[in-house]
């Protein structure tokens, strides 16, 4: 069981270059990778989209690289047409303003796009740098994401046992329902009619309400759902949205439960269970 919640980071460079790396994540439904690097490795973006889209199922992950040269290797280029343009359009000037000065090398270098410098970059070199760092801050990450997540399913299975022992406890206030009805009816037969009951018109009004209030079946389902997710909590992989699934469905019945109740104690139990399974979809939904 992993967190969607985790943090990594690294440095690592040559003597020409410094990167430094920073992975972070957060809840989301789904996956979500946001990457960002500077313009000039702007082409090594999808390798690192690819990795972390390999290895991670659901969240929103975000990719922060910077990169510091320590040498500049640059081109420094001049535009003879540029130039020819500049000279062409200040002679031009000159004529139509009357005004004779000499054109100096000082008035061209104040013009945009006369020189041109360009970085001389091998993205391969600095992607042989990146790989490395890349892997070792994803190490971290994810041993971030593995504990925090191991802390969450402690606490997730601790509440699943408060689901466990209320829906026992439920289970065995279910023989005192026939009690109850029947006294309940029998009182109420007693109070409108004069003559002795009819036990057996008793026992008819308490089969039909026990069909009608039973939550034996409920609680089999419960029963079955509180396994089935023990079994997906301890499968590897991305299991938060099954998980997630898992306790719609037991909410659904302790709800149905809860609705056919009519004892008080029975009905602390129902408030009981929603409360745990509550908190138990807010853990889950941190969960991978």
């Amino acid at each position: 069981m992993k967190s969607m919640t985790g943090y990594g980071y690294g440095e690592a460079g040559s003597s020409r270059f410094h990167l430094s790396l920073e992975i972070k994540s957060y809840n989301n439904r789904y996956l979500d990778i946001s990457v960002n690097v500077p313009p000039s490795l702007s082409p090594l973006e999808p390798r690192i989209r690819d990795f972390l889209g390999s290895r991670v199922a659901r969240g929103k992950v975000e990719v922060f690289l910077k990169l510091k040269d320590l040498e500049e290797d640059l081109s420094v280029i001049v535009d003879p047409g540029v130039v020819g343009g500049y000279l062409t359009a200040l002679k031009k000037l000159s004529e139509l303003s009357g005004m004779q000065e000499e054109i100096r090398l000082s008035h061209l270098l104040r013009l945009e796009g006369i020189l041109k410098a360009d970085r001389n970059r091998d993205l391969e070199e600095y992607w042989t740098a990146l790989e490395p760092l890349l892997d070792e801050v994803f190490r971290d990450f994810e041993a971030s994401r593995i504990r925090e997540g191991e802390a969450t399913g402690k606490d997730i299975l601790r509440l699943l046992g408060q689901v466990e022992e209320n829906r026992a406890a439920v289970e065995k206030l279910v023989p005192g329902m026939e009690e109850y009805f029947s006294r309940t009816i029998r009182g109420r037969m007693e109070s409108l009619l004069a003559e002795a009951v009819d036990p057996d018109r008793i026992a008819a009004e308490v089969a039909m309400l026990l069909v009608r209030y039973s939550v034996n079946e409920e609680l089999v389902r419960l029963a079955s759902h509180i396994g089935a997710f023990r079994e997906t909590a301890a499968e590897g992989g991305g299991v938060g949205k099954k998980l997630d699934f898992i306790c719609q469905e037991m909410n659904r019945e302790i709800n149905t439960i809860g609705s056919k109740s009519v004892l008080a104690e029975a009905s602390r139990h129902v408030v009981a269970v929603k409360d745990a399974l509550e908190n138990i979809r807010e853990q889950v939904r941190n969960i991978e």
